[in-house]
């Protein structure tokens, strides 16, 4: 069967509990596909405005080598604390603004996915200053990971997922993202549940546009495959991320994958997308998926739909 295209996966880390979960899950994915882990920690010198003072020149740059050293030996020592037995992956300092050096080495490294923790700051702070996290799923040109507080928490010998949700409203972009979510819930054995939600229109005719719901969720994969693969569908009706915030909750999810439209799809003008919503509520970690090139002759869904009906 086709995997997804995760060959390389960087896990940007501020030494938080929230950057341990999603390490711990960076380091799994990064074993069940054998891909190739970055850890990486920016030191911002704006969080020192006290270095602006030194007396001269040298003393600034040398409080700044200072400052690198300690973020290096620290992330270290993060790493050695938190990594599974036998596993070494690569250690990455940056400098600068932390989502301007994430984005930028993602850039550089051509990496396929980014896995963060999130804080999950609310309300009036949230929109006036944001997370890195959420700065990052904006403008990511690869698959990002957030990681919420609330999460389910992985351990070094627990690092299974059980239960998948893969999102859908029927567009080219949600459903190219089935892909991922097979392939993920094959690596770990994982029930996989495919959802829609009817909202706003959707739902004045409700019982008919259920049906036709269930339907289209029946089309994407064949009927042989779900059983095989321990495929469930589910059709909620309501509004969007509160349904599947509360699906989530129902089902223990430990992974909801979404798809995105294109490479700025959460962008700023974005901001009150489902995925985004989704991924403010927190109820579990959210990937959202990037398409593929289109160039491609054939999508990632056909072709693993075709494998696994093999």
């Amino acid at each position: 069967m086709e995997r997804a295209p995760i060959d390389r996966i960087l896990c940007p880390v501020d030494f938080s509990k929230y950057s341990e979960q999603a390490y711990a899950y960076a380091c799994s994915l990064a074993q069940r596909y054998g891909a190739k882990l970055y850890v990486q920690h920016v030191v911002e010198m704006w969080r020192h405005p006290s270095a602006s003072f030194a007396a001269a020149a040298d003393l600034y740059m040398q409080f700044c080598a200072d400052l690198t050293d300690e973020g290096k030996a620290h992330l270290q020592r993060f790493v050695a604390a938190h990594s599974p037995m036998g596993f070494f992956p690569d250690c990455v300092i940056g400098e600068g603004m932390a989502m301007d050096s994430i984005l930028g080495f993602a850039q550089q490294e051509d990496v396929d996915l980014i896995v963060m923790g999130t804080h999950g700051v609310r309300g009036f702070d949230r929109l006036i200053l944001g997370s890195v996290t959420e700065k990052v799923l904006r403008r990511a040109r690869c698959s990002v990971l957030a990681v919420h507080r609330s999460s389910w928490q992985p351990t070094l010998e627990r690092t299974g997922l059980r239960e998948v949700l893969f999102c859908t409203d029927f567009s080219p972009a949600a459903n190219g993202a089935l892909g991922t979510a097979l392939s993920v819930a094959a690596e770990y054995e994982a029930r996989l549940t495919l959802v829609h939600v009817l909202d706003g229109m959707a739902r004045l005719h409700r019982a008919e546009n259920t049906a036709k719901a269930q339907e289209e969720l029946d089309r994407l994969l064949p009927e042989s495959v779900r059983r095989e693969r321990n495929i469930d569908t589910a059709v909620r009706a309501g509004r969007a991320c509160r349904e599947i915030g509360q699906l989530a909750a129902e089902r223990h999810a430990d992974l909801v994958i979404m798809g995105v439209r294109g490479s700025h799809a959460l962008d700023d003008t974005m901001f009150g997308s489902t995925t985004y919503r989704v991924v403010q509520m927190g109820q579990c970690p959210v990937l959202a998926v990037h398409p593929w090139p289109s160039s491609e002759p054939k999508t990632r869904v056909e072709a693993m739909a075709g494998a696994a009906a093999g």
